[in-house]
């Protein structure tokens, strides 16, 4: 696992490469390294996981294929016994040693022999120079550029913040960020929060020439596995496909744990992981205090049944304000759950306790219909309205309440521009496919990689944590997304064919509980006297918001209002979200709003 970065024609010093290293060091700290040439460069800082004393980045074939790798090929030992019978040499065992041989092999469609979760970057010298960037299937390991078509030059990094340490980069708004960030919670698709900054999508292939500018494609979908008959056949093909996929993922150089939240999901791969490593270390995080959605019990008993040994972590809210600024630079954007500060703090806990790699139970909800979302849309009657009630769950702020909060500019701007809710309920209901593959399709393709798998990332990689993601392997996205409705969601219960698959192998009270958010309790956090509370209202002045010129200060006002005398998890997501944008703005964009600052920033090159 590592952090990777680099250049096309874009003229970069060594030492200006040094800079953008060091600012993703945290993901990579055993080595930082590069390799450069005439109009390119290759970086990369190295989390030793595979042959920690081999491995070394980046990885040539002759003088003419030099590869940098972010992630973890599965396969690596096949491919390897494969390429060495066709004549190719390796001096390590490391999983990315194997890159060059394979693409000077099959070219672009080398990605088609992967298994495993990856970000690539390829400088092929053989005729005209050019750089392939290339990601896995559902994007668990993010990869950002920024291409600036009046010059031609490419740049791009693991990291946002990285990204942004290049020269000439100047960190400007992307003036619909706003609006679509409470509309989902973080920005969907490629766009990010920045104006000119894309992030390339899952299963796509990038490619810079100097003679063709760059061009994208999306690889194939390979084909969906054959599904079962009934539940109880469907959840001993889960049990099967989960199990060998988590005990293939437990293997590693270095030690490696679990995370157990105490729901079903990461229950049943502490299970299943515990079967092949009897002395394994469970991880589950809660807070000091008493607080609603408490899940330490569940965890106990879900650690107790598998005989992992178990670690309670906890952290205090009084030290929330210290703690979320350091989420937000982390995720170089903003993302409105509330669980990020968790997930920061909880692999913070992992690290010291000297662990490098945590298998966690993302996903599960997405591929198996867990969400009350999901089963409400497909409850609402054939000619009914399943879209509305959709969109508003999926939202931080609902849309009468966030218009509400804008100032008039910025609601006239949202409102000459369209919402992204409205293009989202159009393409769900316009995609030929039942409402269940519809959504399924959404919650995987769209939400998943933006809203998910980039926090778990950001955050776990900056604790120089590797997370390894079962439900994410591809044999058991086939096969979830096969499933039909009736084999997931029946009768109010979604996740029918995982449930069947944990049974015997977690105790009843994880298999019997309600499903509840796995976040902070914030309505209850976030009241007057609380240090969070204290830390939003000063975030939140109204002589900052007028800076920004993005939010009305007296709708704002009435939003503390309302949470201060009828607390709620409306308002209080609100606040959190606005909280979140505005610790983003300071710390990315500090001169927005302010009188001497353009109106639009942008993070093109100046024409000088």
């Amino acid at each position: 696992m590592c952090r990777i970065f680099g250049h096309f024609d874009a003229q970069v010093t060594r030492h200006e490469l040094r800079t953008v290293a060091a600012v993703q060091r945290h993901g990579g700290p055993d080595a930082q390294t590069f390799a450069d040439g005439a109009g390119w460069a290759l970086g990369n800082n190295r989390l030793a996981v595979m042959d920690p004393s081999g491995g070394s980045q980046p990885y040539r074939l002759g003088e003419h294929i030099t590869v940098v790798f972010n992630g973890e090929i599965y396969n690596h030992a096949e491919l390897r016994a494969r390429l060495t019978a066709l004549g190719h040499r390796f001096e390590d065992t490391c999983d990315g040693s194997v890159l060059p041989a394979l693409y000077a092999e099959f070219g672009a469609d080398f990605t088609e022999h992967l298994d495993g979760m990856y970000s690539v970057a390829v400088v092929d010298l053989r005729g005209e120079a050019k750089l392939l960037l290339v990601t896995d299937e559902l994007g668990m390991k993010p990869l950002y550029y920024h291409w600036d078509d009046r010059t031609r030059r490419l740049r791009f990094a693991s990291e946002l913040p990285a990204l942004l340490a290049f020269p000439g980069m100047r960190a400007g708004v992307w003036e619909p960020g706003l609006d679509e960030y409470l509309s989902t919670k973080t920005p969907f698709g490629e766009q990010t929060m920045f104006e000119g900054i894309r992030v390339l999508p899952p299963a796509t292939t990038l490619t810079v020439t100097r003679s063709g500018g760059l061009r994208t494609s999306r690889r194939r979908t390979r084909p969906r596995a054959v599904v079962a008959a009934d539940t109880g056949e469907a959840g001993e093909r889960v049990r099967e496909l989960l199990r060998t996929e988590t005990h293939r993922l437990i293997r590693a150089d270095v030690p490696v744990s679990v995370i157990t939240s105490g729901g079903l999901d990461s229950s049943l791969v502490s299970a299943l992981a515990a079967e092949a490593a009897p002395d394994l270390h469970s991880f589950n995080i809660a807070y000091a205090g008493d607080w609603p959605h408490d899940e330490r019990h569940f965890a106990r008993e879900a650690a107790r049944r598998s005989g992992t040994r178990h670690h309670q972590v906890e952290i205090d809210p009084a030290d929330f304000p210290s703690l979320l600024p350091e989420v937000v630079w982390h995720l170089g954007q903003p993302n409105a759950d509330p669980i990020t500060l968790s997930t920061y703090a909880l692999f913070g806990a992992v690290r010291d306790a000297g662990f490098r790699v945590a298998l966690t139970g993302d996903a599960a909800d997405e591929l198996f219909g867990g969400y009350d979302r999901i089963r409400a849309a497909l409850d609402v009657p054939p000619d009914g309205d399943w879209v509305s009630g959709y969109l508003d769950s999926l939202a931080a702020v609902p849309r009468g309440l966030r218009e509400s909060l804008y100032a008039p500019a910025y609601r006239d701007f949202v409102r000459s521009r369209g919402s992204v809710a409205d293009r989202i309920a159009h393409a769900l209901v316009s995609s030929g496919t039942s409402r269940m593959e519809s959504l399924t399709a959404f919650e995987t393709g769209s939400r998943l990689p933006a809203y998910h798998l980039r926090r778990v990332d950001h955050l776990s990689m900056a604790a120089s944590v590797e997370v390894r993601l079962p439900f994410c392997q591809p044999s058991v996205v086939r096969y979830a997304t096969a499933l039909p409705r009736e084999l997931k969601v029946r009768g109010g219960r979604g996740k029918l064919a995982l449930y069947a698959a944990a049974e015997g192998l977690l105790p009843a009270s994880v298999l019997g509980r309600p499903k509840q958010p796995f976040t902070l309790p914030i309505a209850a956090m976030l009241v007057p006297g609380s240090a969070l509370h204290a830390f939003a209202r000063d975030m939140l002045a109204p002589a900052r918001l007028r800076r920004a010129g993005l939010l009305d200060p007296v709708a704002v006002d009435r939003l503390f209002a309302d949470q201060a005398t009828r607390p709620s998890d409306r308002s209080a997501l609100a606040i959190w979200s606005l909280l979140v944008h505005e610790l983003w703005l300071e710390q990315f964009v500090p001169g927005m709003g302010s009188a001497d600052a353009p109106a639009r920033a942008t993070t093109e090159e100046s024409a000088a």
